[in-house]
C-alpha cells in the first residue's frame, strides 16, 4: 500500500437519485473522519450550495462548477456526445488532469462506464471494463465481477476479468496475497455451462491464478471463492437478488417479531443480535463499486445511495487510490498475457 498522504477525490454531485442532497451532507461527515483525503464537489454551484451551509466550509472540500446533469435514464452515447459539461464527465475529466486520484459518482452506471472509458482510455491489454464490489458471506464476503458493465462476454474477456479481481483483491487485502477464483456456473461438473464458461475454465485451469474452478450460486455466499467471476448480466441479476432476498428476510422478522407481547419480548432480548445481522447484510455498508479495466480509479455508487451508503463509496476510492489498483491490475494482466494463458 502506498503511504498515506493527502488525496484529492472528485464526486459528481448531481449523479443519483437524491443528487447533492446527499453528496454534499456524505462528503462533509467523511471529512470529519478522514484527514487525509480533500474532496472536490462536482456540479451546479448554486445547486450545491444550497446544501453547504457557510459554516460548513472546510479547507478540504471545494466546488468545481459543472453546468449539465446526466439523467439516470439518459442514453450513454447522448452523455457522451452532447454532456461534455456534465458532474460526472468533469469529475472524471478530473481525474485525467491528475487534479483528483479518483471519482465517484451514484449516476447513470452506463453513462458512467462510457465517459470513464473513452476519457481515461483503457488499460493495456484489457478489453473491456468490469464492475467489482463485495457481497456478504457467512465467513467475512467475496468479491464478484461483472455486475453489469457487460452483457455478454467471451472467454478471453472472463478470464480478463478474473485476472483483475485478483490483483485488486490482493492489493486491498493483505490477509487474501493469493486469492481463491471462482467461475459461477449452473454446476460444479465439467459438462456444465455454456460454451464461454467451459472455455473460460480452460484458460483459468491453465493459468497461475488460484483458480477453484467452478462455483454455482449458493457457493458465492458459503464463500467458497474470494473472488467470483461471470459476465455481467448475471452478476447484476445475482446482486439484485441477494438484496431482495435480504429485503424479505429483515421483513420476515420484523412482522413475527411484532405478532404479540411475547414475540416483542423475546425481540428485546434478540436485540444485540438482530442488530448485528442487520448490519451484516445491510447494503449500504457494501456500496461502492470499482470500475476496473480503466487507466484510473472511478467508483460507482448505488443510484438511490443515502448519507451512509455514499461514505462508504468514498471510502472505496480512497483505498483504492492507497493500494495503487489499477497499476496493480496493470501489471497482473500483462504478466499473464507473458505466461500465455489469454486466447
Amino acid at each position: 500500500m502506498a503511504s498515506e498522504q493527502q488525496i484529492t477525490i472528485a464526486l459528481d454531485a448531481l449523479g443519483g437519485d437524491h443528487g447533492a442532497s446527499v453528496v454534499v451532507p456524505a462528503a462533509l461527515e467523511y471529512l470529519k473522519h478522514n484527514q487525509d483525503v480533500s474532496l472536490i464537489l462536482v456540479g451546479h454551484e448554486e445547486v450545491i450550495r444550497e446544501h453547504l451551509r457557510d459554516d460548513q466550509r472546510n479547507e478540504r472540500l471545494r466546488v468545481y462548477h459543472a453546468s449539465q446533469a446526466v439523467g439516470m435514464d439518459e442514453s450513454p452515447s447522448k452523455a457522451l456526445r452532447g454532456k461534455k459539461d456534465s458532474s460526472m464527465r468533469v469529475a472524471i475529466d478530473l481525474v485525467k488532469q491528475g487534479v483528483a486520484s479518483a471519482c465517484v459518482s451514484a449516476g447513470n452506471t452506463g453513462a458512467l462506464m462510457a465517459t470513464a472509458r473513452f476519457v481515461l482510455k483503457m488499460l493495456p491489454h484489457v478489453d473491456r471494463p468490469a464492475i467489482i464490489t463485495t457481497i456478504p458471506t457467512i465467513d467475512g464476503h467475496t468479491w464478484m465481477l461483472d455486475l453489469g458493465a457487460n452483457t455478454d462476454c467471451t472467454a478471453t474477456q472472463l478470464f480478463q476479468f478474473a485476472v483483475m479481481g485478483s490483483e485488486l483483491v490482493s492489493a486491498l487485502e493483505s490477509n487474501r496475497p493469493t486469492p481463491r477464483v471462482g467461475l459461477l456456473n449452473i454446476g460444479q461438473e465439467e459438462i456444465k455451462g455454456n460454451e464461454q464458461v467451459k472455455a473460460a475454465h480452460q484458460l483459468l485451469s491453465k493459468s497461475s491464478l488460484n483458480y477453484v474452478g467452478y462455483v454455482e450460486g449458493d457457493g458465492i455466499f458459503q464463500g467458497k471463492a474470494d473472488v467470483v467471476v461471470t459476465d455481467g448480466f448475471v452478476g447484476n441479476v445475482a446482486l439484485k437478488s441477494s438484496e431482495g432476498v435480504a429485503k424479505v428476510i429483515v421483513h420476515f422478522l420484523k412482522t413475527g417479531f411484532r405478532k404479540n407481547l411475547f414475540t416483542r419480548i423475546a425481540a428485546f432480548l434478540a436485540l444485540p443480535v438482530l442488530n448485528g445481522f442487520r448490519q451484516r447484510i445491510d447494503p449500504r455498508r457494501h456500496n461502492g463499486a470499482s470500475l476496473i479495466g480503466i487507466q484510473g480509479v472511478v467508483i460507482k455508487s448505488h443510484g438511490g445511495a443515502d448519507i451512509l451508503a455514499f461514505e462508504n463509496a468514498i471510502d472505496v476510492a480512497r483505498r483504492a487510490v492507497y493500494s495503487n489498483v489499477a497499476q496493480r491490475i496493470a501489471e497482473g494482466v500483462a504478466s499473464h498475457l507473458d505466461e500465455g494463458a489469454v486466447l
